[in-house]
């Protein structure tokens, strides 16, 4: 292999390991305009997309163990990875899909195990980690939030008592 597809072949491996999640995709009929518009909207969610050669993400999917990405390399590829959240990433694919019909998922990667595209889809549907933050501090906070309405029900009861008790003095 040549020095220079060697080093691209490098990057790659380098780029692939470090990420959490991979994702490759269809970019086929994806303007330069439109491929800079989801780069920018990626970026903002801590992934990037990159256009690949397929022949040299085969090498590089064959030494990291990646099933069923053999089959998937076909026509212009073009991959989206990160470390961030891989639902918030599946969420910007699903939402550029959805308004410009393209990309087309091909297959994906996270953290060692394999996802199709509908396990991208599935991906999208779920709640963000800030979400799903926000609903166990909800959880958690539910409880607390009941004792401490309860206890000021019973001291605001005792001051009803006190002050129905200071009335009646009042009038006797």
């Amino acid at each position: 292999m040549r020095p220079e597809k060697k080093s691209i072949v490098d990057e790659l491996r380098g780029k692939v390991s470090d990420a959490s999640f991979v994702i490759l995709a269809d970019y086929r009929g994806l303007s330069v305009a439109k491929t800079e518009e989801l780069r920018r909207k990626l970026h903002g969610v801590s992934a990037q997309m990159q256009v690949i050669q397929n022949r040299l993400f085969r090498l590089v999917a064959k030494e990291l163990s990646f099933k069923g990405f053999d089959e998937a390399i076909k026509g212009p590829s073009a991959m989206v990875y990160g470390k961030g959240d891989v639902v918030q990433a599946a969420k910007v694919l699903r939402d550029f899909i959805k308004e410009y019909e393209l990309p087309v998922i091909k297959i994906g990667s996270l953290e060692g195990s394999a996802l199709s595209a509908a396990d991208v889809a599935q991906l999208a549907a779920l709640p963000s980690k800030h979400e799903l933050y926000a609903r166990l501090v909800g959880t958690l906070a539910a409880p607390m939030t009941q004792l401490v309405g309860v206890l000021q029900q019973k001291v605001a009861s005792i001051v009803y008592v006190l002050k129905a008790v200071e009335e009646k003095k009042g009038k006797s």
